[in-house]
């Protein structure tokens, strides 16, 4: 593999970032949060506005950050991700070897595009999308009575669940008249169950998302769904829409209403921009604005070229993580969106950042000697001030904190309650949680005394829109990208997820009386006493 591959303990800059964390900038010192201070450590990219001066940072910790991100070579890497090489790997030993192209798919919008066989996938998918959206809207498609499709059902497990679930609510707001998306992701009955309920499955379309076609999870989800169908007397061939990879088992005209096509090249988490999160959002929000969500991310992966990283939200945001991982040695990221209709984003995240970087050994395949990432988790403000702030503030525990914020409301239904609005409030509350944890309060009270020196960050932008969104996505996707590159480990494949998956097979075996099983297989299952369906 290429020598700019090293990793991050081997690079000039660790030795000098060790020894600057010693004696990290103090926060709670007299004057600290100065405006100049804050008016110095922010950095503008599209519509957002990273306001970074409450992290425990000085020009000489920046100049370090800068220097790290230099030597591993990280916008190389990012560009050469974008082109198609290789980046899927681990050298020497069995890896799924594959390119990385997820951006491909809103790379539509650059000129020339960095992949263009990719990008000429993603343009031919696009089309199919739209044509069949507008027959939808046309009426060219409708039920069996006539009547136009009002719901869709998205069958997807992780990837093709978490990403595109969390911006349809981020743009609900945004929906076509009459238009809903439902989620079946989870295997339990009680799930497919809960949103089969009340629907009118004549009106109603499903999308079954599945790469290899193979997906266990989804598969199961999709025989109950069809079996609702053919209860209600409908016929699932003209309801059910697949979302999967050339010549899957789902491909497969005969089955599906239409099929959709991702590539291998795209990994499940980073997929919203590919047909997984295009079809359900498109028929949500239209295709109009789908494109405006495109390319608000492909304006972030744009922007996400420039070496200087105060001038690289993403990668400025990836190196200030890595300085409180790695130097302060926080082990928990915390983020904070004080915007309801992100109500799912912070799981989405979890899944990407933490699939994605939750990684022991390099690209070398030896095990590596820091740590790489960190637990992430978090919740809406101000819902979270009354749940687990008190941790954030007085906990034994420092966790780091990002947090997210809109000037405007999405709705435009807002209230002044003694003189101030509600949104007003929501952001006010945000800028004052991040000034409590990072300056703290001194009291002579013990119990009311706040140590501060509890960094965080605030991206700041006008309103959540399906543009800003685009953006959005695209800054922690291309966050996550750099920190692995950092770290030098493989941020695209999830092989810790395939042993329980194997291991649930051969249980399942046992349960269904198939022999070649192993006695502890057996004890567990007894023991566990799991009754089999009659």
């Amino acid at each position: 593999m290429n020598s700019i591959f090293k990793n991050m303990d081997q690079h000039p800059a660790y030795g000098k970032l060790q020894k600057a964390a010693l004696a990290p900038f103090d926060l709670t010192a007299s004057g600290a949060l100065s405006l100049k201070r804050l008016a110095l450590y922010r950095c503008q990219v599209a519509s957002f506005k990273l306001l970074y001066g409450t992290q425990r940072i000085d020009e000489q910790s920046l100049d370090l950050l800068q220097g790290l991100a230099d030597q591993s070579a990280t916008v190389a890497q990012f560009k050469m991700m974008k082109k198609g090489e290789a980046m899927n790997r681990i050298t020497g030993f069995a890896s799924e070897n594959r390119q990385v192209l997820h951006t491909a798919g809103r790379d539509l919008f650059s000129a020339p595009p960095h992949n263009h066989e990719a990008t000429k996938q993603a343009r031919q998918e696009l089309d199919k999308l739209q044509t069949f959206l507008a027959d939808l809207d046309s009426n060219r498609i409708t039920n069996h009575l006539g009547e136009p499709f009002n719901n869709l059902i998205s069958i997807g497990i992780g990837g093709s669940d978490l990403g595109p679930r969390a911006v349809y609510l981020a743009l609900k707001s945004f929906a076509k008249e009459n238009r809903q998306v439902h989620f079946i992701s989870n295997i339990d009955p009680d799930d497919s169950a809960a949103v089969l309920k009340d629907l009118d499955l004549s009106r109603t379309l499903v999308s079954v998302v599945s790469k290899s076609g193979t997906t266990l999870e989804t598969l199961t989800n999709e025989e109950l769904v069809k079996q609702a169908f053919l209860k209600a007397g409908l016929d699932p061939k003209n309801h059910f829409v697949a979302v999967t990879g050339a010549n899957s088992p789902m491909d497969d005209q005969d089955k599906y209403l239409r099929s959709f096509l991702m590539f291998d090249y795209i990994c499940g988490r980073y997929s919203v921009s590919s047909m997984v999160g295009g079809l359900l959002l498109s028929f949500a929000i239209g295709f109009k604005n789908y494109k405006k969500f495109l390319e608000g991310a492909n304006r972030i992966d744009d922007a996400a070229e420039e070496k200087d990283i105060r001038k690289n939200l993403p990668l400025l945001l990836a190196m200030l993580g890595i300085w409180n991982r790695n130097f302060l040695n926080y082990d928990t990221l915390t983020i904070l969106p004080y915007s309801q209709a992100l109500v799912r984003f912070v799981a989405h995240l979890q899944q990407c950042d933490m699939e994605s970087n939750g990684k022991s050994i390099n690209r070398q395949g030896g095990q590596i000697k820091y740590h790489s990432g960190p637990v992430i988790w978090g919740e809406p403000g101000t819902n979270g001030q009354h749940s687990f702030y008190q941790l954030l503030h007085q906990g034994t525990t420092i966790v780091p904190s990002e947090f997210i914020g809109f000037r405007q409301s999405q709705y435009g239904k807002d209230l002044v309650v003694d003189q101030t609005s509600s949104q007003e409030k929501l952001v006010a509350n945000l800028l004052a949680q991040t000034i409590a944890l990072a300056s703290g309060e001194k009291s002579a009270n013990p119990n009311r005394n706040f140590s501060g020196n509890r960094p965080c960050s605030v991206l700041l932008a006008d309103q959540l829109t399906p543009e800003t969104m685009g953006e959005l996505l695209a800054i922690y996707e291309n966050k996550i990208a750099f920190q692995g590159f950092v770290w030098n480990i493989n941020s695209f494949d999830q092989e810790g997820v395939q042993l329980g998956k194997t291991l649930a097979n051969r249980l399942l075996d046992i349960i269904a009386n198939k022999p070649g099983e192993s006695p502890i297989e057996q004890a567990l299952l007894k023991n566990a006493d799991i009754v089999k369906h009659t």
